[in-house]
């Protein structure tokens, strides 16, 4: 185990305080748009939400499904949209959540993408980042933990679909010898 579901808990609501820190200015008439990467982030961004809310911030969400991994450990190097956003980000503040940050390409994508829809304001946060495994320069604005560069699941997050529902973090099995 990597991160204990208390851990988790505890580091979701000071990211809460944290973005409230910085969006001071919203309101129920201009509330932060919240940008769920899935499906890695569901659970992350779910409960990133209650904990906003509890920290006196309104917010909106919408999803954006992409995928770059497939059933594979290792990203295929190009990201593709599998569901769109039903939200139009025009003149919004959004704040595109993920589960992982560790090449840079799936968040240059949506950070692109949503700015190139007219959004006034954009940033990221992520639940981990490993900085060992950047290939493209950036850093989220808010993020939960540093990984190391092992290959994850719980929390939302899987191995080819299995293991999203652990309340915990942990490294996944190596995968048996093939032959």
């Amino acid at each position: 185990m990597l991160f204990s579901a208390e851990e988790i808990a505890a580091r979701v609501t000071d990211l809460a305080a944290e973005i409230k820190s910085t969006d001071q200015d919203l309101t129920r008439e201009r509330p932060l748009l919240v940008v769920c990467i899935l499906r890695g982030a569901f659970i992350f961004t779910a409960d990133l939400m209650r904990a906003l809310h509890a920290a006196g911030v309104d917010a909106e969400v919408d999803f954006l499904g992409l995928s770059s991994y497939g059933d594979a450990r290792e990203s295929q190097g190009r990201v593709h949209v599998t569901m769109d956003l039903q939200t139009d980000v025009t003149d919004r503040d959004v704040l595109v959540v993920d589960d992982i940050l560790d090449s840079g390409r799936t968040l240059r994508f949506v950070l692109g993408l949503v700015q190139s829809r007219g959004a006034a304001r954009v940033r990221s946060c992520v639940l981990l980042d490993k900085p060992s495994r950047r290939e493209i320069e950036g850093n989220a604005e808010f993020t939960g933990f540093r990984a190391p560069d092992a290959f994850v699941v719980g929390y939302g997050m899987d191995v080819a679909g299995l293991g999203r529902g652990m309340p915990y973090i942990g490294t996944a099995p190596d995968e048996p010898e093939q032959g």
